[in-house]
């Protein structure tokens, strides 16, 4: 599941979670992307000391079973880690979903966490490139979720989503436990506090959010990318 921070990703990592015949990954690349790009993120010296940065071993772990002997494995993966130069061989091996939100509110909710996103930040360009690269190698179209569609109605999304990857759709997956799952990354009490008050998909969302003067620029670079994949997403039914 490829998509870009602050887009329903962990919500749909604990939905994956609960299925019973699937163990999840939180973010394998981002301690890799650290140490490689020199990001400044939050808990960068936490995450380099409690995650593999080794990005050949990530990526042979990608391509690998499950762990626990598990029959699927659900990986969430954000774009901007994905850097050039890491192995993509692993590509082949699984199936690809791309998640997608609509940019004034990942904007806006990253913002709070971190301010003055940029665009690479928003993985927005590297979102559409990997969409093409993963046509390209695997030669098929991945599938598009938009985070919008699973809020305003979680059973027929996820029902389509999972009939999309020929596997039976569990209504355990609608809802988990407050207070975070074990798989979680060690950056999780920065980014996940909503979702660890959460107990299952929040309702329809309401207006898109009103940015501030200087975020609008960024608004305007990110939608042309939001708007190549939502005219793929999946819908109820097909």
């Amino acid at each position: 599941m490829w998509s870009g921070p602050r887009n329903l990703s962990t919500a749909m990592m604990y939905a994956f979670a609960q299925r019973g015949d699937c163990d999840v990954w939180d973010e394998p690349f981002y301690a890799a992307y650290l140490k490689v790009s020199g990001a400044a993120h939050p808990m960068r010296e936490e995450i380099l000391a409690a995650h593999s940065a080794d990005p050949a071993e990530i990526a042979a772990r990608c391509a690998g079973p499950a762990p626990d002997g598990s029959a699927h494995f659900y990986q969430k993966h954000m774009t901007h880690h994905m850097l050039p130069g890491f192995d993509r061989g692993w590509f082949a091996h699984v199936r690809h979903v791309f998640l997608i939100r609509h940019p004034a509110r990942v904007i806006a909710s990253y913002d709070d966490r971190n301010p003055d996103p940029t665009l690479e930040d928003l993985g927005l360009p590297q979102q559409t490139a990997l969409f093409a690269e993963i046509t390209r190698l695997t030669g098929q179209r991945p599938l598009v979720i938009d985070s919008a569609d699973i809020r305003a109605a979680p059973e027929r999304m996820l029902r389509a989503l999972c009939a999309a990857l020929g596997l039976p759709f569990r209504r355990q997956m609608l809802s988990w436990p407050a207070g975070g799952h074990r798989r979680d990354g060690v950056w999780a009490r920065h980014w996940y506090g909503a979702v660890h008050r959460s107990t299952g998909f929040a309702g329809p969302e309401g207006p898109l959010p009103a940015l501030a003067p200087h975020l609008r620029p960024l608004l305007d670079a990110a939608l042309p990318h939001y708007a190549a994949l939502s005219a793929l997403a999946l819908k109820p039914g097909g």
